[in-house]
C-alpha cells in the first residue's frame, strides 16, 4: 500500500468520524429536548420549586455526561493522532536506512569497477613488457648467430634471410598486439566514462520523477483537504471537532494557513453558489430562502456585491440550461 492510498484511507476514517459526531449531536440535541418537555409536564404537576430543584439536577448530570464524553473522544483523538504520527516517524526511518544501503551498495559496486579497469590495465601493459623483452632477447641472440656463422653465410644467406623475415614478421605481430591491447584499455576507460556519464543522467532523471511524484502527492493532498472542508461547512458551522480534524491534516499534508483560508474561501462561495442554484431553480423565493441565503453570506462574510455578481452567475446559468 502506498503513502498517497494510506493517506486517503485515513481521510475516509476522519470523514466517517466526523459524520458520526454529526448524528450523535444530533441525537444528544433530540433526547435533550424531549427531557426538557417532560420536566415541563412534571412541573406543572409538582411543586414549583421541587420541579426547578429535579430540572436543574437533570441539566447538571446531562452537562457532566456530555463534558464527559467530549473529554474521552478528545483522548481517543489524541492517542490516535499520536500513534499515527510515530508509525510515521518509523517508516521514513525504514525508508532513510534502504537510501542508505543502496547508496553504500552502488558506492561499492562503483569501486570494484574501478579496481576492475585498473587490474586489467596493468595486465595490458605487462603483457607488452614482457612481449618487448622477449623480442630484444631474440633479435640479441640472432644477432650473435649470425656472428658465430659468418663463415657459413655464403651457404646460409638464403636461410638467414628467411630468418630475418620471420623474426620481423613476429615482431610486427607483437607490436600489433601490443597496439591492440592498449586500443582495447582504451575502449575500456571510454566505456567506464560513458557508464559513469549513464549513472550520473538515470541519477538526474530519477531525481526529477521524484519531484514530479511529490508535486502530483500535493495536488492530491490539497484536493483531499478541500474534500473535508467541504464536508465540515456543508451545514453551515464549524464545530470544535471538526477545527481539531483540520488543524492536523494541515500539519499533516505541509498545509500553511495561508492555503487553508484560500480554500476554505473557494469552498464557501461554492456552497453558497449551490445555495443560490437551489434557490434559482424553480424560479421563486420565499422568505425562508431569503433568509436562509442571509445567514449563509453573514455566515461566510459574502459582501452585498458579491452577492449580487454570483446571483447573476446563477441566473445566466440556469437560462442557459433551460434554453
Amino acid at each position: 500500500m502506498t503513502d498517497l492510498e494510506e493517506q486517503r484511507k485515513k481521510v475516509e476514517e476522519l470523514k466517517r468520524k466526523i459524520l458520526e459526531q454529526k448524528r450523535a449531536a444530533s441525537s444528544q440535541k433530540a433526547a435533550e429536548e424531549t427531557a426538557r418537555l417532560e420536566a415541563e409536564v412534571v412541573a406543572r404537576k409538582q411543586v414549583e420549586e421541587d420541579a426547578r430543584k429535579a430540572e436543574d439536577e437533570a441539566k447538571r448530570l446531562a452537562q457532566d455526561q456530555a463534558r464527559q464524553q467530549e473529554e474521552s473522544e478528545k483522548r481517543r483523538a489524541l492517542e490516535e493522532a499520536n500513534r499515527r504520527h510515530e508509525e510515521e516517524e518509523r517508516r521514513k526511518a525504514q525508508e532513510a536506512a534502504m537510501r542508505r544501503a543502496e547508496e553504500e551498495a552502488r558506492l561499492k559496486a562503483e569501486e570494484a569497477a574501478r579496481l576492475r579497469e585498473e587490474n586489467e590495465r596493468k595486465k595490458a601493459l605487462l603483457e607488452a613488457q614482457r612481449q618487448a623483452e622477449l623480442l630484444a632477447k631474440k633479435k640479441a641472440d640472432e644477432e650473435a648467430r649470425r656472428q658465430l656463422e659468418e663463415i657459413e653465410r655464403m651457404r646460409r644467406e638464403e636461410e638467414e634471410r628467411r630468418k630475418q623475415e620471420e623474426a620481423r614478421r613476429r615482431a610486427e605481430e607483437l607490436k600489433k598486439k601490443a597496439e591492440d591491447e592498449r586500443k582495447r584499455a582504451e575502449e575500456e576507460r571510454i566505456k567506464a566514462e560513458a557508464e559513469q556519464r549513464k549513472l550520473a543522467e538515470d541519477e538526474r532523471r530519477a531525481q526529477e520523477a521524484l519531484s514530479k511524484e511529490a508535486a502530483a502527492g500535493t495536488n492530491e493532498f490539497r484536493q483531499t483537504y478541500i474534500q473535508v472542508l467541504h464536508l465540515a461547512w456543508r451545514d453551515a458551522e464549524l464545530s470544535e471537532d471538526e477545527a481539531a480534524i483540520l488543524a492536523l491534516l494541515r500539519e499533516r499534508f505541509g498545509l500553511s494557513e495561508k492555503d487553508h483560508e484560500l480554500m476554505q474561501q473557494e469552498v464557501q462561495i461554492e456552497i453558497y453558489l449551490q445555495a443560490i442554484a437551489d434557490v434559482w431553480r424553480d424560479g421563486v423565493i420565499t422568505p425562508q430562502d431569503s433568509e436562509r441565503l442571509e445567514q449563509l453570506r453573514e455566515r461566510f462574510s459574502i459582501s452585498a456585491e458579491e452577492h449580487l455578481r454570483l446571483e447573476r452567475q446563477v441566473r445566466k446559468e440556469i437560462l442557459k440550461q433551460k434554453a
